[in-house]
């Protein structure tokens, strides 16, 4: 993911350096701003290229792990919450987009658009009525959601046919957001998202724009939380 900014940050100096050499860069000539213009490419191939490694759940332990115990690509964030289970799990299923600053803007940098989240209406209820599927639900315990397609569209699985299917071209992926208790007015509130991909063109691009987008995910998960959090306290 690093490789991939320096690359695109190297170029983009570069391209700007071969107008008006950016000199508190130390790009002082037109001639530097082509080799900036080079690295920059050179570091963006080879964060295109890194490797993938893959990862497999021996052993399940939650819903999400049953649902996809391959993956190669993942995020996970947790936080405290000071209220019941049922409370959280009650503002898992309430917040709206609203509620998370950027959250729109966010999204249509995904590349997923405002169908997906429509104003006024719960996040995850918008994302089970669109693209994504509602794989499991344990009420007060853990929610799966997934969606699975050849990387340029999503069809509408059963929960057995989504473990089930591992064909190329496949990409696969699978939200959740899991509750533990502490005590009766306390909980950990965690989110995990997992992609599986297959195909080299697949993985590889997958790997792309992940490694792109990552950050943007990981703030509306971080985001997404703190306005369940919120919710739930309130209440």
């Amino acid at each position: 993911m690093l490789l991939l900014y320096l690359g695109l940050m190297s170029a983009a100096a570069g391209v700007l350096s071969l107008l008006f050499p950016l000199r508190f860069l130390g790009i002082r000539t037109r001639k530097r701003g082509l080799l900036a213009l080079g690295l920059g490419f050179l570091l963006f191939v080879a964060g295109v290229y890194l490797p993938v490694s893959q990862t497999r759940v021996e052993t399940a332990r939650t819903r999400l792990d049953e649902f996809m115990p391959v993956y190669q690509f993942s995020e996970f964030h947790s936080i405290a919450i000071s209220a019941s289970g049922d409370q959280v799990y009650r503002a898992i299923w309430a917040v709206r987009p609203e509620e998370i600053r950027f959250f729109k803007t966010l999204m249509r940098m995904r590349g997923l658009g405002d169908s997906m989240a429509p104003q006024h209406r719960p996040i995850l209820e918008s994302f089970t009525a669109g693209g994504f599927q509602l794989l499991a639900e344990d009420r007060g315990r853990e929610i799966v959601v997934g969606r699975a397609g050849d990387g340029r569209g999503s069809s509408k699985l059963s929960a057995e046919e989504f473990k089930a299917i591992h064909q190329a071209p496949l990409v696969k992926i699978a939200m959740n957001f899991r509750i533990q208790e502490v005590d009766a007015a306390h909980c950990t509130l965690s989110t995990e998202t997992r992609v599986y991909a297959v195909g080299p063109r697949v993985v590889r691009g997958f790997a792309t724009y992940w490694r792109m987008i990552y950050p943007g995910s990981s703030l509306i998960r971080h985001m997404w939380l703190r306005a369940i959090k919120l919710r739930a306290e309130a209440r």
